[in-house]
């Protein structure tokens, strides 16, 4: 048995056989709590692994995936309409410079934020109809543009952040 220690990719413990334990039942709870939603826990607690776990639940690129991931876990057997029916976009600060002085650490969050909408045109690039535009200098005008892109499809987007 490989204990997951450390590790924060859902997908990563399932496909290399860590130990999970499912958490997956508390998925129809979150859908009936609203739109917005924030974990507050101490730190380890295991807030990143289930923004991993949420994220590959939601995402419609992973649909073929779904059995795999999900099917021997709570969720599997009874799974809510919502699943696999979303754009997914994650940002996660924790990867972004925190230090220097406040023109530093802006400039960090836009790249952060521009690498995050970056990786969303790779991913999802085929499945959106127009092209999203980067800003280099503002990412919220990226982000619009990506919000603008998903609202031409069937589609919406579940935003997750993570610290």
């Amino acid at each position: 048995m490989k204990f997951p220690y450390g590790i924060a990719d859902f997908y990563k413990i399932i496909t290399q056989g860590y130990l999970y334990a499912d958490r997956t039942d508390y998925i129809a709870a979150l859908e009936q709590a609203g739109d917005h939603l924030l974990f507050l826990r101490p730190r380890r607690f295991g807030k990143s692994l289930v923004l991993s776990m949420l994220e590959n639940y939601y995402d419609v690129a992973k649909a073929d995936a779904f059995e795999r991931l999900f099917g021997h876990l709570k969720i599997g057997q009874a799974p809510t309409p919502r699943h696999n029916q979303y754009f997914v976009m994650r940002w996660d600060f924790s990867m972004a410079a925190s230090h220097g002085d406040t023109k530093a650490i802006e400039r960090a969050l836009h790249d952060h934020i521009n690498a995050c909408v970056r990786s969303f045109i790779s991913r999802y690039h085929a499945r959106l109809p127009q092209a999203i535009q980067l800003e280099p200098n503002n990412a919220l005008v990226s982000f619009q543009s990506a919000v603008d892109a998903v609202g031409e499809t069937p589609y919406k987007l579940y935003l997750l952040i993570d610290e």
